[in-house]
Order: structure tokens, then C-alpha cells, then sequence
């Protein structure tokens, strides 16, 4: 036992190590230096933990754990590590759930730590008693019930590794209250031997033979695109992607999940695909002969139809996971390994005769670019929702800027019109669209990057979700700023309210139910907006202006930025404005929706 350890012992007398204290030590162990953490009854003894801890380990309190959850997320997609969060038994638990479903759909390591009923009250409907290892089973990469305190150590050791390893993913620890209070006389193996007989996700790669069938179909290859994803982030092959694209001049179009993978603003890069993405990365996929897939899942917000997606070309697909290997589209040459050792294969053994000849096509896509170009329609007066996400992206153009959005319109606004030009400086909930994420996800990256500037940019629907989190930002001096674009509706639903149901709104608008939805003013029909962001911000302890003119954004984003502590503007936005929707594989949106 360490020094430290000794005197945190003899402080809390001769009673010895309890299993809270040896799961947060354990945690400690693994590396971790922030955990998100609300308490409740049947965790209290691990806050006590911490708090004895609290020098080697920050504990930051959220206003809900679906906040933590998220704030969770949040350090792990911004680091690469994973991310912890903590909350107590029955509703604090289930409140944890989504974030789990969250971090489980879009490949997210974190470990989610819950307190527990004593073992004696377990199944008998105690108070906050839930299953939530049953909850929770579809929705994590494993979990645990511990039930003996010699057990902690090990239970976490093997969480960090199930959770890093392989396709990421949450695990869940269940952790009983009469556990977390049993004492050991001498300290645990913190790092006892690991045994996982049905989990082997060791490092795969990919044979010989398969390099070569890709380096002669890329040979043959006329017309080949780059269809990249968020494996590319999770297993840190940016740069090997960069070589490869650079060295072949093969186009590169990116999923939600993949921004960041390869630089936006590339001339290579044709930004996101799929049906809010851009004309010509969706016409360069129709058209192409080979479709190098790498680190996606072929997800149906991408692909449409699945027989009519990419249906002229050759399908290379190389992921980690072999579930997902046609899960959802037949492919040619099937890789399972690890997309680094892919990329850095074909690197070395491309040679210079197998560069495919692709003027044509380069001069083609090219073309598309020009004649589609992103909309982003101007306007003496109003401010647009893209012309914010553009002043903003303007503003920030020299910096490391981390951004986090909501999930809505603004979401696909920021995918499409701010370019992301590193690896993890951009966090959606991709594959859930979960509401509320934007603010807790921003709140976690600040954590875990302290000097860099992490804005949120959320629409004033999905922000409502977690805006309590305003008092965390405050009270732990993170300083994330936050792009409102508020247009007073739900955005995304309220487009297809437009597009299939005469524009009937049917609980959309966010106003008060007995005020005019539309008002005819000068900022597109909104006139007094509801609620008062700025005071609420301001009551929270959050810096907060509102902006309405487009002479007065380019000054409220400086201003913004240039403070020192949290911030939030507030941006009118007219509610008309309609993401536009390009859709894969020249179906219509409403095959998409109805399928």
C-alpha cells in the first residue's frame, strides 16, 4: 500500500479498505482523473470515496444523470479515453440509460458506475430498487453485478478493458450498498490476471491475400470513392487515411460520425453523404465503381434503399467488427481487422502502377461540386441558421475548436457548413439522436480539455433537454460557449410537418399554446421568443446575450468567444428555413421515412 493509501486508511481508522474505497483506487488504477457523479442513497459510500480521493481524482457534479452520462461521453470522444460516470440506484440509474443506448449505437468507451440495493433486498422491490443490469443489457457492451468485495478490482480492471477494446462501448458496473461498506484488512490486486475466455478482440488483421484484392480492384478502378466512418476516429487511422487518399487522389465523403476523419475543407473532401448531405457526395457514390468502406455501418440515414445504394460499384468493407460485415450490404471483399493495419498496408504496398487512372472522374466530381454547391441563402437582416455556423466556423478558423451540437436541424446545419478539420473536435449523438446532448457532451470536452474552446451549438429545442447543466458550467468554471439558433420549434419535425403534412403543426411549436404561432415580424414570424434564454442563463450565472440582426451576429460571436467563462447567444433564427435534404441514391424522402 502506497503512503497515501496508509494515511487515508489510518484516517478513517482501523476498519480498513471498503469495497468503495477499492473501486474508486481501482478506478484511480486505470487511469482515470474525472468522473461525472450524482448522488443518492445507495452510492453514498462511493461520494465518500471520492471525496477521500478528491486530490488525485475530480469529481464533477452534474444537475442530472443523464448529464453526467452525456458529459461522459463527452471526455471520450473528445480523448479517445474512457469516459466515467457514476449515479445512484433506481431512477438515478435509469436515468443513465439513454446515455448507455447513446455511447452503445455510435461506439463510445465509458463506463457507467451505478449504486445498488443491499444483496438481501435484491428482487424484493426495496426503495429506488431497479433491475438495471437487466435494463441495460441490449443497450451496453457488457456488465456487472458485483456482489463480493473481492471481486472490485477485477470487475474494473476488465471494464476499462472491455469498454477500450476492440469496438468500444459502455460497460455497466451494478455495485450494491452492502458491498460498497464491506472491508478488506489488506489492499486487493489492482491488477489481477484477466479472464475473458468468450471476449478475444486482440488486434485483427487483415491477410495478404485480401491487400492484394483491394490493390487490384483500386488498380482497375475508374471511378472509386472514399465512404469513411467513425471507425476511422475509434481506431486512431486519420493520418494513415490522409496518406492513402493523398496518394491515390480518391475522393473522400464522410458519415455524421466520420467528420474529422479527413479534413473538411480538403479539395479531396466531399463533406457528408447521405440524405443531409451533400448533391455530390451522394452523386459520386451513385455513380462510382468502387466504394472503399471503411469503419462504417452502412446506416440507413447513408444508404436509403440498400439495393440501390452504391449499386454500379465494387464493395470494399474493412471493419473491426465482423457483425457487421454484410449486416447491411453484400460486400465484395470483406475485410475484418483493425482499419489502421489496413490503411498502413496498403500504403506500403501501393505501388506506383496501381494508382488508378481517374482524371475523368476527378474532372466529373468536380463539376458536381460546382453546379451543387452547400446553400446558405443571406439576408440584409435576418440571420440565417447557416450564416451563424458559418461566422462562427469564420471566427474560429486559426483555433483547436471542439464542437458538440444537439440533434435536429442545427445538427445538420454544423455538419454541412462547419468543416472539421481534425480527429474528435466534433461530437453528435449520431446513431440515437438523442435531444439534450449537445450541452452535457460540450460540458464533458471542456473537462477534459481545459485550454481549448469548446462550443456547443444547439437549437433551443434539444438545449431544454439538459440546460440545467448551465449550473455545472458555472460552478466548475467551464468555460463552454453556446450558439443558440433558436427558431422556436422543434426544427426537424416541424420540416416534415411541411413537407408531407401541409405544414399542420401537431406539438412542434415551443411557444405558449395560446399564443400566435405566427406573427408576420421581420425576423421570419417569431416576434417575442419564448423562453427567455438570456435571463434564465443570467439566473444560472452564465454570461447571455440575444441577437436578432444580421448587422449584429459578426460582433456577438466575437464577443462570445472572447469571454473568459461560459456564454451563451442567443440567436434568433426565422423558423421557415428547411435543411436541404439530399437524398441517397435518387430515392425520395418519403421512401426514407415510411420504410
Amino acid at each position: 500500500m502506497s503512503t497515501t493509501q496508509d494515511h487515508r486508511s489510518a484516517a478513517r481508522g482501523t476498519q480498513g479498505l471498503s469495497g468503495a474505497d477499492i473501486l474508486v483506487e481501482a478506478l484511480i488504477q486505470q487511469g482515470v482523473d474525472h468522473i461525472f457523479a450524482y448522488p443518492g442513497g445507495a452510492s453514498m459510500p462511493l461520494h465518500q470515496a471520492l471525496i477521500h480521493n478528491a486530490d488525485r481524482l475530480r469529481t464533477i457534479l452534474p444537475r442530472h444523470e443523464q448529464g453526467g452520462g452525456f458529459a461522459a461521453q463527452g471526455f471520450a470522444r473528445s480523448t479517445g479515453r474512457v469516459g466515467v460516470c457514476m449515479a445512484t440506484s433506481g431512477p438515478g440509474a435509469t436515468n443513465l440509460v439513454t446515455t448507455l443506448a447513446d455511447a452503445k449505437m455510435d461506439s463510445v468507451p465509458m463506463v457507467a458506475i451505478t449504486g445498488q440495493v443491499s444483496k438481501q433486498v435484491i428482487g424484493t422491490d426495496a426503495f429506488q430498487e431497479t433491475p438495471i443490469v437487466e435494463v441495460c443489457r441490449a443497450v451496453t457492451k457488457h456488465h456487472y453485478l458485483i456482489t463480493e468485495i473481492d471481486d472490485v478490482a477485477r470487475v474494473v480492471k476488465e471494464a476499462f478493458y472491455v469498454a477500450s477494446t476492440g469496438r468500444p462501448g459502455p460497460v455497466l458496473i451494478d455495485f450494491p450498498k452492502d458491498v460498497q461498506l464491506l472491508t478488506l484488512d489488506q489492499p486487493p490486486d489492482y491488477d489481477p490476471p484477466t479472464s475473458l475466455p468468450g471476449y478475444r478482440p486482440e488486434s485483427r488483421m487483415s491477410q495478404p491475400e485480401q491487400i492484394g484484392q483491394v490493390i487490384a480492384a483500386i488498380r482497375r478502378s475508374r471511378r472509386p470513392i472514399l465512404y469513411i466512418g467513425g471507425g476511422i476516429i475509434n481506431g486512431g487511422a486519420a493520418q494513415q487515411l490522409a496518406t492513402f487518399a493523398r496518394k491515390t487522389g480518391i475522393p473522400v465523403a464522410n458519415t455524421l460520425m466520420g467528420l474529422g476523419a479527413f479534413p473538411g475543407d480538403d479539395p479531396q473532401s466531399l463533406g457528408m453523404l447521405g440524405m443531409h448531405g451533400t448533391v455530390y457526395s451522394n452523386f459520386a457514390i451513385n455513380e462510382a465503381d468502387l466504394l472503399l468502406a471503411l469503419g462504417v455501418r452502412f446506416d440507413d440515414r447513408v444508404t436509403g434503399k440498400l439495393e440501390e445504394f452504391a449499386r454500379h460499384g465494387k464493395i470494399v468493407h474493412v471493419d473491426i467488427d465482423p457483425s457487421e460485415i454484410h449486416k447491411n450490404k453484400e460486400a465484395h471483399i470483406p475485410i475484418v481487422a483493425d482499419v489502421a493495419g489496413v490503411l498502413d498496408e496498403l500504403n506500403k504496398q501501393l505501388a506506383d502502377e496501381d494508382i488508378p487512372q481517374i482524371d475523368d472522374w476527378l474532372a466529373q466530381v468536380a463539376e458536381w461540386k460546382r453546379d451543387n454547391p452547400l446553400v446558405c441563402p443571406d439576408d440584409e437582416r435576418l440571420i440565417f441558421p447557416q450564416t451563424a455556423i458559418r461566422e462562427l466556423a469564420r471566427q474560429t478558423a486559426d483555433r483547436d475548436t471542439f464542437v458538440s451540437v444537439g440533434v435536429g436541424q442545427h445538427q445538420m446545419w454544423s455538419a454541412q457548413h462547419f468543416p472539421i478539420g481534425r480527429p474528435r473536435r466534433w461530437m453528435s449523438s449520431s446513431g440515437l439522436g438523442t435531444m439534450g446532448f449537445g450541452l452535457p457532451a460540450a460540458m464533458g470536452a471542456q473537462a477534459a480539455n481545459p485550454g481549448a474552446l469548446c462550443v456547443d451549438i444547439d437549437g433551443d429545442g434539444s438545449f431544454q433537454m439538459n440546460i440545467q447543466e448551465l449550473a455545472t458550467l458555472h460552478c466548475e468554471k467551464l468555460p463552454v460557449k453556446i450558439l443558440l439558433l433558436n427558431n422556436q420549434h422543434l426544427g426537424m419535425v416541424m420540416q416534415w410537418e411541411d413537407r408531407f403534412f401541409e405544414g399542420r403543426r401537431a406539438h412542434t411549436w415551443l411557444g405558449p399554446v395560446d399564443a400566435p404561432e405566427y406573427t408576420g415580424s421581420g425576423d421570419g414570424g417569431l416576434g417575442e421568443t419564448y423562453p427567455d434564454f438570456v435571463s434564465i442563463a443570467r439566473g444560472y450565472g452564465v454570461e447571455a446575450t440575444q441577437v436578432r440582426e444580421r448587422s449584429e451576429l459578426s460582433d456577438a460571436v466575437a464577443t462570445m468567444l472572447a469571454c473568459d467563462g461560459p456564454y451563451l447567444l442567443d440567436v434568433i433564427c426565422p423558423y421557415q428555413e428547411h435543411v436541404l435534404p439530399m437524398i441517397p441514391s435518387g430515392q425520395s424522402v418519403r421512401d426514407i421515412i415510411t420504410e
